[in-house]
């Protein structure tokens, strides 16, 4: 039976992949969808030296101090997702927060991209084939081997442009506010690995840097709802998160 997105609820507590439902609404935009995975020089970077200056969008933020390079990044495209079951929508406003999820997966290795992008489909053929969902729902995935791949079609887009945002399903309440990162993995009671950790600065430092966010608005899933997510390791981990971040910012 599937569930809709604006109504369905986690299957436990803890719920695998941040079940959480999310409401499909917003005008949708013109498709721009990238065809190749970004790296961090697709922000066309002049220069080599500290003095290097981004040509493209501007960040959100005109009064950011520093500029807070793109991490290395799969879109959709790169890791051979299934398209949406229908068009996303969406929200019409920028993100006010990161929301962090863990998948509540076993703690296997992901090893490089191959492994990485397993993960990527097992997530969204459950979001979409379990849940009845149109796509994955959070906006990021970050899998135990560091990897970070754009979930929700269209999120890698507009974090890009630094404007806007994707409706995403992976949090009650925040799905039109707030950017889903998931980390693959069980973390009640130990640690992710510090690879992914390290890309979760990265992506969180980015998203922060592009849509004009303070660090101070990072938030755990249990934030909002009734669950374990993201596990007491890694929630525990937060304050440390926003620190980090705005050592870069």
């Amino acid at each position: 039976m599937s569930v809709p997105e604006h109504f369905a609820m986690p299957r436990t507590a803890q719920s695998r992949a941040a079940l959480s439902p999310a409401a499909e609404s917003g005008t949708d935009e013109s498709r721009a969808a990238l065809s190749r995975r970004r790296f961090l020089a697709s922000a066309a970077v002049l220069g080599a030296s500290a003095g290097a200056v981004i040509v493209g969008a501007a960040p959100a933020s005109a009064s950011a101090a520093r500029i807070v390079p793109e991490p290395n990044m799969f879109d959709t495209t790169a890791w051979g997702a299934r398209p949406p079951s229908s068009p996303v929508s969406l929200a019409g406003n920028n993100p006010n927060k990161i929301v962090v999820h863990h998948t509540a997966f076993a703690n296997t290795a992901d090893s490089g991209t191959s492994g990485s992008f397993a993960i990527a489909h097992e997530i969204q053929d459950l979001h979409m084939d379990t849940n009845g969902w149109i796509d994955t729902g959070n906006h990021f995935t970050i899998s135990r081997t560091g990897i970070i791949m754009e979930g929700r079609h269209r999120s890698l887009e507009r974090l890009l442009a630094g404007s806007n945002m994707v409706v995403g399903a992976h949090t009650v309440g925040q799905n039109t506010q707030g950017i889903g990162v998931e980390n693959n993995g069980t973390y009640t009671s130990v640690a992710p690995p510090s690879i992914l950790y390290a890309s979760l600065v990265s992506l969180c430092s980015y998203i922060c840097y592009k849509y004009g966010l303070a660090p101070t608005q990072i938030f755990g899933h249990r934030d909002f709802n009734v669950t374990e997510c993201p596990g007491d390791k890694l929630y525990a981990m937060l304050p440390q998160l926003r620190s980090d971040v705005a050592s870069r910012m």
